[in-house]
């Protein structure tokens, strides 16, 4: 960890994920230690442009962790994608991304080691996060495991459910199993009282937040009779990382390590 997580490496560390220069600007103000940078959170997160990542370097102090991720849907890639997965790999590590987020599954529901293996390879030497595909794997022990003996840093994780408090008591079997080898950073519904609960009932000390709320598009003109986005999601709203959902979060974390 660089920067402002060298700062916290023994108290708490907050994530707050986002997809925008103006979400990165809002999430630092909030007290996030680091980003996790991706395009169209909306579907779950893809790759980011290079010239957003960038941008956001500039405009942030906190470091900025990369989502590599081809498309939306399952983790299951062809070799195209994949060709394309560590493409991107090598090309952040190029840009001097300060940590990785990957993930690849196999037809079984299990970490496909032999890719991610290459991921890593590609990644030289950069800090790398599991991302949630690893909360679609079948066995969430064997998948740490594997995750360890590739060498990654992180595991992000809601626990196998549909959010970090309803997984929490598998989230607590999983940092005691992964020890000092590899972080467990709690995700999915993660705010300011999600994590003052978490910290009373597990061992967790990582925390991962996007802490977004919808922000009315300034168009004035809006065509009835185009949609030219996702069924069902309105293209005259906009999904922002809110600075006060952040820093609710950064005092709960705070207030429960002591600092």
């Amino acid at each position: 960890m660089q920067e402002r997580d060298g700062q916290r490496m023994k108290k708490r560390i907050l994530e707050v994920c986002v997809d925008s220069v103006e979400s990165a600007i809002q999430a630092e103000l909030g007290g996030a230690d680091r980003l996790e940078l991706c395009g169209d959170l909306v579907i779950g997160g893809v790759t980011p442009s290079m010239a957003l990542y960038e941008r956001v370097r500039e405009s942030v102090r906190v470091s900025v962790h990369v989502l590599l991720r081809p498309r939306w849907g399952d983790f299951l890639y062809s070799e195209e994608e994949f060709d394309v997965l560590l493409r991107q790999t090598a090309m952040y590590r190029r840009a001097g991304a300060q940590g990785l987020v990957i993930g690849c599954l196999t037809r079984e529901g299990r970490l496909d080691c032999e890719r991610l293996g290459r991921q890593m390879e590609a990644s030289g030497g950069c800090p790398v996060t599991l991302h949630r595909a690893f909360d679609m794997c079948v066995d969430l022990e064997e998948a740490l495991d594997d995750a360890k003996r590739l060498g990654m840093a992180t595991i992000l994780t809601s626990g196998g459910h549909a959010s970090a408090l309803e997984g929490r008591a598998v989230l607590k079997r999983l940092k005691e199993r992964a020890g000092a080898a590899v972080d467990i950073m709690a995700g999915a519904g993660i705010e300011a009282g999600a994590i003052t609960r978490l910290l009373r009932e597990t061992p967790l000390t990582t925390f991962h937040m996007s802490g977004k709320r919808a922000v009315e598009s300034g168009m004035r003109y809006r065509n009835p009779r185009v949609h030219m986005g996702l069924p069902g999601l309105s293209e005259y709203e906009l999904w922002r990382t809110d600075a006060l959902a952040v820093r609710r979060a950064r005092e709960a974390l705070d207030r429960g390590s002591g600092a």
